[in-house]
């Protein structure tokens, strides 16, 4: 993605967070852009001087990215159920990081341990219970391959730790093309360049 490309998304998840933080109603976001109109899931993070402050996101969707990540933008402010309790405030609005993280499509492996730290995200599947970590979680926990792939099982899906060297458990490989910025830097590009 460009640089405008990446600008228009950031904006579009500043004005959702804003308005659902707000409690107003949700911009409808639109662009004739065709990245901005394909199909593909994405991840919205927020956080608080480093501080998660809530992610929610898809692995696919079946509408433009550009209204996937107004969804994913107002859920990862309102719905993340790890804040339930400490909801994102209107105060708390000009603190807040967002990063959108647009996901390449799902890839199943059967082998684990060929993860690229830092490159590859994970989602592991059994039964009804199913985690996963963004890339970005390797790069900023320093975990290695084996702990990355264990934490995933053991603390999003609520799997055993080792459940991901059982071939009963799905393991997916996906990439991400990450961007982040300040709310308060994130201005909507000109019209024409």
């Amino acid at each position: 993605m460009n640089d405008r490309q990446k600008k228009i998304l950031l904006s579009t998840a500043q004005n959702a967070v804003m308005a659902a933080v707000r409690r107003q109603p949700i911009p409808s976001p639109r662009s004739d852009d065709p990245e901005l109109q394909r199909e593909c899931g994405c991840f919205v993070t927020l956080k608080n001087h480093g501080r998660l402050r809530g992610c929610i996101g898809q692995f696919t969707a079946d509408k433009p990215l550009i209204e996937t990540v107004s969804e994913m933008a107002v859920s990862s402010a309102t719905r993340d159920s790890r804040f339930f309790t400490n909801p994102i405030t209107s105060k708390e609005l000009d603190q807040l990081t967002i990063e959108i993280s647009v996901l390449s499509p799902l890839q199943r492996t059967d082998d684990p341990l060929s993860l690229r730290l830092g490159i590859d995200g994970i989602y592991i599947i059994r039964g009804s219970r199913a985690g996963c970590f963004l890339p970005q979680v390797a790069t900023e926990t320093g975990w290695n391959k084996e702990e990355f792939l264990s934490y995933c099982c053991s603390h999003k899906a609520m799997l055993p730790a080792d459940a991901w060297k059982d071939p009963a458990t799905e393991v997916i490989f996906f990439t991400v093309e990450a961007f982040e910025d300040k709310m308060t830097q994130i201005a909507m590009p000109p019209e024409h360049p």
